[in-house]
C-alpha cells in the first residue's frame, strides 16, 4: 500500500457535463485555495475523458488531492456501464493521478478482490446513501466493514431533526471508525458543518457560483468564513435557530461574526423545524447538544410547551424568541419586546403614543407588552379576529378591523406580520396611505421593504426591521454568552449579508 497522507477537512464535489467545464471548476476552485475536490466522472458523457482530465489538471496543480467517483445509475449515479466498465474506470483514474475513489457499497461487496486492489494504489471510500431517509445505521455500518476500507461514508436524508442527529452521533459512537457522515436536505444542513467537529474524516461542499451534487450543499467559501469549520473545536458550544422557513434567516451570519469578534469557541447554525416536529427537535438538541437557540416563525408560542422555565415577561406574552440551556434545563426568554420600545422610546414619550399594531402572533404579542407595560394606548389589527380580540384585552387594547384602521391616525404603526419578507418583498401591510407619523417594520429582509420605502415617501419617521433585529441579537447574545455582544460588528454582519443576498437575487 502507497504511503498516505491525511485527507483535507473538506471535499469540493464537482458534477459537471463535459470536460471543459469541469477542469475550468477544478480550477477555479484551486486558485482559491481548495486542494480537495472529487470529480464526478458519471456526470459525463464518457467517464474515460473525465479520468484523462485528472492528469491535465494536476499537471498545473499537482498538490491537489483528487477524489475519483464514477457512481452507477442503479445507485443514484449516471453511469450506465456494467461494474466491470466502472472498475476500468476507476483504475484508469488512479493511474493518472487520483489518490482516491469512491465505490458504492452496493458494487464493493459483489467484487470485494478488486476494491482491495485499489486500496493498494489509492484511498478507498465505501459509500452508502439512502435518499429518502435515514434507517437505522448500526445494519448498515456492519454491512460496510465486510468491505475492508480507509473511510467509510454513510449519507442518509433527514425527514426530521433526530435523523440529522442519528447520522452526526455515527462519528461520536465509533470513533475508530473513519466514517464521513452527512444528512441530505435543508433539515439535515447542519451535518455539513458540525460533522468534522464531531469527529468525521471530511465533510463536502458545493463549488462556487455552480449548482452542488446533493441537496444542502453549500460552497467552502460558507463553511469556512461563515461557519469556521477550521477553527471551532469539538469543545465548542452549539447555537442554531429554528424557524419554517429557515434559509433567509441572518442570524447565522450574525452570531458566527459576534463569536468570531469575542473569540468564542462557538458555532450558529440554521435549522428547519416544521411545525409538528417541536418535539423531535427537542430530542436532537439534547442529544446534540445545543447550548440555546433562537425561536422564530411559527414556533414563538407552541416552544413554550416544551421548556422547562419561562420568564416571568416571556410568559405574559405568551411568546418566546430565546431559549438557553442552563443546569441541563431548557429556559425561555423574550428578547423582542426590549427590541421595540427601546428604538420608539428614542423617538417619541411612548406614555403619550397612540400605537397600531398590525399581526396577531409572537412578534405582536411581544410589540403589544412592551408599549402598554411602557403606557402607550394600543389598537390592534389582523387576519384573524379571535385572535386580534384575545390580544387588545390581554393588554387593554383595541381590536380593530381593516376598515376602522383606515380612518384613524397614530402615532407609531408597527408591522408585526411577515408581510413584505423575502421572497415575496413586493406585498405591503397598506395599499396606499400609512396611518401614522412614525413606522416601524419587524421584517428585516429586504433592508428596505416597500413599508418603509412609501413611509419614506410619504415624509414619516422610519424603524427599519434590521434596528429591531440587531436589538434582540444582542440581548441573545448576552444571555448566552454572559458577555457585552459586539454590537457594530453584528450590525455590520447583517448588512453585508443583507445586500449580498439582494444582488444574488437581483442577478
Amino acid at each position: 500500500m502507497t504511503q498516505r497522507r491525511a485527507l483535507p477537512r473538506i471535499c469540493i464535489a464537482l458534477g459537471l457535463p463535459d470536460v471543459p467545464r469541469l477542469l475550468e471548476q477544478a480550477r477555479r476552485e484551486a486558485e482559491a485555495g481548495e486542494n480537495f475536490l472529487e470529480f464526478r466522472l458519471d456526470y459525463l458523457p464518457d467517464p474515460v475523458t473525465g479520468a484523462r482530465a485528472i492528469a491535465q489538471f494536476l499537471e498545473s496543480y499537482p498538490t491537489c488531492t483528487v477524489l475519483a467517483t464514477c457512481r452507477r445509475h442503479q445507485n443514484h449515479g449516471k453511469f450506465n456501464g456494467s461494474i466491470e466498465e466502472q472498475l476500468k474506470v476507476l483504475d484508469l483514474c488512479i493511474q493518472y493521478g487520483a489518490r482516491a475513489v469512491d465505490v458504492e457499497i452496493e458494487t464493493a461487496e459483489l467484487v470485494p478482490d478488486r476494491c482491495a486492489e485499489l486500496r493498494s494504489r489509492a484511498y478507498l471510500i465505501i459509500s452508502w446513501h439512502h435518499f429518502e431517509t435515514t434507517p437505522p445505521l448500526d445494519p448498515v455500518l456492519k454491512r460496510m466493514r465486510k468491505v475492508p476500507a480507509d473511510v467509510y461514508k454513510l449519507v442518509g436524508t433527514s425527514r426530521k431533526p433526530s435523523d440529522t442527529g442519528r447520522i452526526l452521533a455515527a462519528s461520536k459512537l465509533s470513533p475508530k471508525i473513519p466514517l464521513v457522515t452527512l444528512a441530505m436536505g435543508e433539515i439535515g444542513f447542519p451535518s455539513r458543518v458540525l460533522s468534522t467537529a464531531m469527529g468525521a474524516i471530511f465533510t463536502y461542499a458545493a463549488p462556487a457560483h455552480v449548482q452542488g451534487t446533493a441537496s444542502g450543499q453549500i460552497n467552502a467559501r460558507q463553511l469556512r468564513s461563515l461557519y469556521r469549520i477550521d477553527k471551532f473545536t469539538k469543545a465548542a458550544k452549539i447555537f442554531a435557530v429554528i424557524a419554517d422557513p429557515v434559509r433567509h434567516s441572518v442570524s447565522p451570519t450574525v452570531h458566527n461574526r459576534a463569536f468570531q469578534s469575542r473569540r468564542i469557541d462557538a458555532v450558529y447554525v440554521p435549522l428547519l423545524v416544521n411545525q409538528n416536529q417541536l418535539r423531535d427537535f427537542f430530542q436532537f438538541a439534547t442529544d446534540l447538544p445545543l447550548s440555546g437557540f433562537s425561536v422564530t416563525i411559527p414556533h414563538k408560542r407552541r416552544i413554550m410547551r416544551y421548556l422547562d422555565q419561562v420568564e416571568p415577561l416571556a410568559k405574559r406574552i405568551g411568546a418566546v424568541n430565546t431559549v438557553v440551556r442552563k443546569a441541563g434545563k431548557w429556559r425561555g426568554y423574550n428578547t423582542d419586546a426590549e427590541a421595540v420600545s427601546g428604538p420608539l422610546a428614542k423617538l417619541t414619550n411612548l406614555q403619550k403614543s397612540t400605537v397600531l399594531i398590525v399581526g396577531n402572533g409572537g412578534a405582536a404579542r411581544s410589540a403589544a407588552c412592551a408599549l402598554s407595560d411602557a403606557g402607550a394606548k394600543v389598537a390592534i389589527t389582523g387576519r384573524n379576529p379571535d385572535r386580534v380580540r384575545a390580544l387588545s384585552r390581554l393588554v387593554s387594547g383595541e381590536p380593530m378591523s381593516h376598515e376602522q384602521v383606515m380612518i384613524r391616525h397614530f402615532d407609531i404603526v408597527i408591522n408585526a406580520t411577515p408581510i413584505g419578507m423575502w421572497p415575496n418583498s413586493k406585498e405591503c401591510p397598506f395599499e396606499d396611505r400609512i396611518p401614522g407619523e412614525i413606522v416601524f417594520d419587524m421584517v428585516y429582509n429586504p433592508l428596505e421593504t416597500v413599508l418603509i420605502k412609501r413611509a419614506r415617501e410619504q415624509g414619516k419617521q422610519v424603524v427599519p426591521g434590521l434596528k429591531m433585529f440587531i436589538e434582540q441579537a444582542v440581548r441573545q447574545f448576552e444571555l448566552w454568552t454572559g458577555e457585552t455582544a459586539p454590537r457594530s460588528a453584528m450590525e455590520a454582519a447583517a448588512v453585508d449579508a443583507l445586500e449580498t443576498r439582494y444582488l444574488e437575487q437581483k442577478a
